[in-house]
């Protein structure tokens, strides 16, 4: 007597190389089969015959891809009709894997089994290298979407009415005992149901009604809320508030309009770079540009002030602007792309809509690039305005600040600081020290996790090269109170562990109990949950690595949610003993 299974779809991902990989069907037998033989009748079909339980024969054809199906239509239906088991199959890491067997192999098992039932297991094989929430910054976002979420799987095995299984990984405990226990249990079932209708002279396509075993699943891991982005409502305060503002805007009878900051209007239009000397006449090559500055703004020379740095006074010539110019600093202050909010404004503030037109038309001649036409808005984006302004991080262009970090200076500009930071914001105000210094020591940070945190500022992008550095860079966001940043960081060490195979958790030098013990200590309390039931979930690496023992009140923690929890190591051995007990009758079929 024989059981036949039917396996399709491909668990290999874009990562692994085909001529190392294991297959889920050759790993399995190469453990658990008292021999074993591959043939293959057709390109990319492959049938595996070997012997279990003593003598009892279990043959398994192997469809990789619904191409291969295609081949030899005919036959491959007739061999799908013939199975008393099905294994559906993926990789958590290729969703084009996924969409395969959900698009392709479904509708086929539905459409052969519509009269009749056959267990199946859906088998999700790998670790997710993208789980959580990922990197902020637009050079990670590519790695989005190739990854198939648990609760995609599950939804797949519900619309099947099978067992659902994850399989992080080819190894003896999720192959040989999970995987392997759940499909002996279906061998047994299937021999039990052929035995009986051979007894009672039933008919070979009878219904077979078989349950699937209902294994516990391991515990959900926590989940960390996404904090959105405060950049533009970062900019709007500091304009508000005014704080380190270092431009005056002043009417031609100098009386005083309103203040602004040198880092940001230049970091929107070439014509203040003109304007401040950020940029020379022979550096703009634009005369559009050169002709705006002149014919809008002056800049008032007070021959009284000498510090390098005090206030510079622009006098802006055109009447217009001066009536409209807090809702142009407003609009240029929260991006310079809301260019309908900007027309709403100004329709409010003049009647004539001819004077309106002229007004954008001269607010777009301010942001004129070079090279581009003045009636073509440049921004149009909100990350465009962090990217503007990203390109200011780490150069001594107009920079009012300087700081020493181990044995570098790093220049920066205090309204960005102020404006991102609310303790930087106390620290360049009052009677600190810091407010009146321009090279301003830091201590108890390394340059490296200081420059990222610093560029965060002024890109709101978090880009870690390492866990180590995610956990430094977070407790640098903790000492400064940046939350999202600190929230962005635990996202890192999230994903990053997540994607780590179980070989590399196993020999990895990195404690995982430091870890914890730096989150609670820096009050990322939901890191250190999240790291708790990771450890509970990969209990069998992290119990034998030494630092284990050091966990103290945390320990019981681990150990009341560990994974395989007691519950399903009973479950288990209850299939084992279950299938020990039917070789005896296996071998006399």
């Amino acid at each position: 007597m024989s059981v036949n299974i039917l396996l399709l779809g491909n668990e290999r991902d874009q990562f692994s190389d085909d001529n190392e990989h294991q297959s889920l069907a050759s790993f399995y037998l190469h453990r658990r089969a008292n021999r074993s033989l591959i043939q293959e009748n057709q390109p990319g079909l492959k049938v595996y015959q070997a012997d279990v339980f003593g003598n009892i024969q279990v043959v398994l054809h192997e469809f990789p891809s619904s191409d291969v199906l295609r081949v030899d239509l005919q036959t491959s239906q007739r061999v799908a009709s013939e199975a008393d088991i099905i294994i559906v199959k993926y990789s958590v890491n290729a969703k084009n894997s996924y969409l395969d067997v959900k698009d392709n192999f479904v509708p086929l098992i539905r459409q052969i089994f519509s009269h009749c039932t056959v267990p199946v297991i859906v088998a999700a094989v790998g670790s997710r290298i993208n789980e959580g929430p990922p990197c902020s910054c637009p050079l990670c976002t590519s790695d989005r979407g190739i990854c198939v979420t648990a609760s995609e799987g599950i939804q797949l095995a519900k619309d099947l009415a099978a067992t659902y299984m994850e399989l992080h990984a080819l190894n003896d405990f999720y192959v040989g005992s999970y995987f392997g226990g759940v499909l002996e249990y279906f061998i047994i079932q299937t021999l039990n149901t052929k035995t009986s209708a051979k007894s009672k002279k039933k008919k070979n396509n009878q219904f077979l009604k078989v349950k699937p075993p209902n294994l516990e699943q391991p515990e959900k891991m926590p989940v960390l809320q996404d904090d959105p982005s405060q950049y533009e409502s970062d900019f709007q305060g500091l304009l508000v508030h005014g704080q380190c503002a270092d431009v005056i805007f002043c009417t031609s009878s100098l009386e005083h309009l309103l203040e602004a900051h040198r880092i940001v209007l230049c970091s929107v239009s070439d014509v203040f770079m003109l304007l401040f000397g950020g940029k020379s006449a022979y550096e703009v090559h634009d005369s559009c540009v050169l002709k705006t500055t002149s014919n809008l703004f002056a800049v008032c020379r007070d021959v009284s002030v000498t510090a390098e740095y005090s206030p510079v006074r622009v006098i802006v010539k055109d009447s217009l602007l001066c009536s409209c110019l807090s809702d142009i600093l407003h609009f240029i202050y929260s991006g310079a792309y809301q260019w309908h909010l900007l027309k709403q404004q100004l329709r409010k503030k003049i009647e004539d809509p001819e004077d309106v037109a002229r007004v954008l038309h001269r607010v777009r001649c301010i942001l004129k690039k070079p090279g581009k036409e003045a009636d073509v808005s440049y921004y149009t984006e909100p990350w465009q305005f962090c990217s503007a302004l990203g390109r200011f991080f780490n150069t001594p262009l107009l920079a009012d600040v300087v700081f020493q970090v181990q044995d570098i200076t790093i220049p920066a500009h205090r309204a960005v600081l102020v404006a991102r930071c609310e303790v930087m914001a106390a620290m360049f105000s009052g009677s600190y020290a810091e407010a009146k210094s321009f090279l301003i020591p830091i201590y108890g940070i390394s340059k490296d996790t200081f420059l990222c945190f610093l560029e965060y500022l002024y890109s709101d992008c978090c880009c870690p090269a390492s866990i180590l550095q995610a956990m430094s860079l977070l407790v640098c966001s903790e000492m400064y109170q940046v939350y999202r940043l600190q929230h962005l960081c635990e996202h890192y060490i999230i994903s990053q562990l997540q994607s780590m195979p179980s070989r590399e958790l196993a020999t990895t030098s990195m404690s995982v109990v430091s870890l914890i013990r730096k989150a609670k200590f820096h009050n990322s309390e939901h890191l250190a949950t999240w790291l708790l039931h990771f450890m509970a979930l990969n209990y069998l690496i992290f119990s034998q690595k030494s630092d284990f023992q050091d966990l103290s009140e945390e320990r019981d923690f681990v150990e009341t949610h560990r994974w395989p929890s007691s519950i399903y190591l009973k479950q288990l051995a209850e299939y084992r003993q279950y299938i020990h007990s039917q070789k005896y009758r296996c071998s006399l079929m």
